[in-house]
């Protein structure tokens, strides 16, 4: 995206210096397997992954479909609830053997990724998560990337601060301050991620609705939040998000890093660093050239469940979320390249903001 509007010359040397800076992995493994040669015409779904590393195992805590239509010229963002309850087909990662079964979204990837480390572990963690999505939705991922969240915090550190639109009330659990001003954490968490309790004399950070210019450390921590937003949308909330903080970051690359020399190399660096990419067979340079008329403007961002929660209990599993069948229309939707027309049908799914 950060390549739109520029002559050949310098969509040429901008590739080069983009692509040049992402890790590039094997990712989609099985779940692509069946397609014989691909080719960057027509419409492209990108499964979008961010890692949540808590209690020791490697699960899936932001889980996005970039969905691209044919025209190549608008894209649309939709995420899939972390705590989605779902089949998780039968893996074997060459170490420790899934035997498959229902369970949440997000622990498909750590299933996938038992007893690996390193690129071998984010390798079949995303595989199975490919192929759970794919089981669900019937989408098989055109191209995947591993997003890291910790990564944008180094783009905004070039950029200076990222400006976005915050939608509610939001209070961090995790950073905040003492009577004298040092930082300090406000909560004590649980193992799990849950909250334990308030730590006394700690006053959390807090940001108000409204427009906000974040610091790099700043953003990082509010879109990490969940458990203490003003409309009680949890992970509702901050998958919506991520998903502004990700246009943010994007829209002020391409206004500030184009028309800044100086910036441009170091944002090209940071932006290729945050992610480790399967281009699905084609080139990260077919990518980007078939994608240059996309804009950061150009991204809608759609509400699964219409960001509301569909709970139920499940023995074993806890509380998990049960996709609609008005979300299961989205993703038929997203199979078929007929976003459009369920955006026209269903305007109240757009998040606004």
């Amino acid at each position: 995206m950060t390549i739109s509007g520029l002559t050949v010359v310098g969509v040429k040397g901008l590739v080069g210096a983009a692509t040049s800076n992402v890790t590039q992995q094997n990712l989609i493994g099985a779940a692509n397997a069946e397609r014989g040669h691909v080719s960057i015409n027509g419409a492209k779904t990108i499964l979008l992954v961010g890692l949540d590393g808590q209690g020791g195992m490697m699960r899936s805590d932001s889980n996005i479909l970039l969905h691209i239509p044919a025209s190549h010229d608008r894209a649309y963002l939709v995420s899939l609830p972390r705590d989605s309850y779902v089949r998780i087909p039968a893996y074997e990662n060459g170490k420790v053997p899934y035997r498959g079964g229902e369970n949440k979204l997000n622990s498909a990837f750590a299933y996938g990724s038992r007893g690996l480390t390193g690129d071998e572990a984010l390798a079949h963690g995303f595989e199975l998560l490919s192929l759970t999505i794919k089981d669900l939705t019937g989408i098989t991922p055109d191209a995947g990337a591993i997003i890291d969240f910790d990564g944008f915090k180094k783009v905004v550190e070039v950029l200076g601060k990222v400006c976005m639109y915050v939608d509610e009330d939001t209070t961090s659990i995790h950073i905040g301050h003492t009577a004298d001003g040092k930082r300090a954490a406000p909560y004590k968490i649980n193992p799990d991620g849950t909250l334990h309790h308030k730590n006394p004399g700690v006053t959390a950070n807090f940001y108000a609705k409204g427009n906000h210019c974040f610091t790099p450390s700043q953003a990082l921590d509010f879109v990490r939040q969940r458990d203490l937003l003003a409309n009680n949308d949890f992970d509702y909330g901050r998958q919506r998000h991520q998903q502004q903080l990700i246009k943010a970051v994007l829209k002020q690359v391409v206004n500030d890093g184009l028309s800044s020399p100086r910036k441009l190399p170091g944002l090209l660096s940071a932006v290729g660093k945050t992610m480790t990419v399967d281009g699905g067979g084609i080139s990260l340079e077919d990518w980007a050239f078939a994608m240059r008329g996309i804009n950061p403007d150009d991204m809608i961002t759609i509400k699964t469940n219409n960001g509301k929660f569909n709970s139920r209990s499940v023995p074993g599993v806890g509380s998990a979320e049960i996709l609609s069948d008005t979300s299961m229309q989205l993703l038929q939707a997203v199979k078929d390249d007929t976003v459009d027309n369920f955006v026209i049908a269903h305007p109240d799914w757009v998040a606004t903001s």
